[in-house]
């Protein structure tokens, strides 16, 4: 299983006298679980954390008991339960509140998909999407996480870094070709993102998924700090990179411009 990194730059940090290692065998086993891994097995768990069979067994119990996994007698899978943890998140970012209804509009004026990202190690993370159809391969929804090095959120969400900090998530990403027209080489990828600090938008050509265009604008907290990145998604087949720029970029820089605004007029 590919563990995703964590935030604070996705740098490596060594276990210090704070760290509480049973908790973070309990989340190991929690990211275990994945859309291809819905029920397992305990040796399964086991497997896919590292852990002994005694040991996946005790903390899965002990999320059974809290209600966070369900059991029938052989197989374990995640419960509802589990979702109370991600919107502890967004209910402690209420501006998203204020998102929704702007990209609900933004939807209905383009007829394409919208989501908002953040940037989390070297993926985004998304937190919210308003979908028109399914234009992608891959399901997403909110808490979904696609690699930032071949996504427009992504490319917009990693401009907002310093140049050392760009260059370091790009190398722990380990680009890999996913279509013919992803960017796998570092240095092809920092003049890609330059460009983008400074038209202040960006684009994916079927950098992620053959057959999908999509296009980025930043959210910034009243610091300028980009904090967010807001895209509409669309069909190469329906609707060329060009003609996404052309119809689709102004109400895009407006919906996010209009975001970043009562964002910055927010107290949290």
């Amino acid at each position: 299983m590919t563990k995703s990194p964590t935030d604070e730059a996705s740098l490596p940090q060594e276990p210090g006298d704070n760290y509480v290692q049973s908790f973070a065998r309990g989340l190991e086993v929690i990211r275990s679980f994945s859309a291809e891994s819905q029920r397992q097995t305990l040796t399964e768990v086991a497997e896919r954390t590292g852990l002994t069979r005694a040991g996946a067994r005790r903390i899965l119990l002990t999320l059974h008991t809290l209600g966070y996994v369900r059991h029938d007698g052989r197989l374990f899978q995640l419960s509802p339960r589990i979702l109370d943890l991600g919107f502890a998140y967004l209910s402690s970012l209420p501006f998203w509140n204020l998102a929704e209804p702007v990209m609900e509009k933004l939807v209905a004026d383009v007829k394409e998909s919208c989501s908002a990202a953040v940037l989390d190690g070297t993926d985004i993370v998304y937190v919210l999407r308003v979908p028109t159809q399914k234009i992608m391969s891959i399901n997403l929804g909110v808490g979904s996480r696609l690699p930032a090095y071949c996504t427009s959120m992504g490319w917009m969400l990693l401009a907002g870094l310093p140049e050392d900090e760009l260059r370091t998530r790009l190398i722990q990403s380990k680009p890999m070709a996913r279509t013919p027209k992803t960017k796998v080489s570092v240095e092809d990828l920092m003049d890609c993102i330059a460009q983008i600090r400074q038209q202040g938008w960006s684009q994916v050509d079927q950098e992620l998924e053959e057959g999908l265009i999509s296009m980025a604008a930043p959210i910034r907290d009243r610091n300028g700090t980009i904090l967010a990145a807001l895209n509409i998604s669309g069909q190469a087949n329906r609707t060329s990179a060009s003609v996404m720029q052309e119809r689709m970029l102004e109400p895009l820089l407006a919906a996010a411009s209009s975001i970043s605004k009562m964002l910055g007029r927010q107290h949290f």
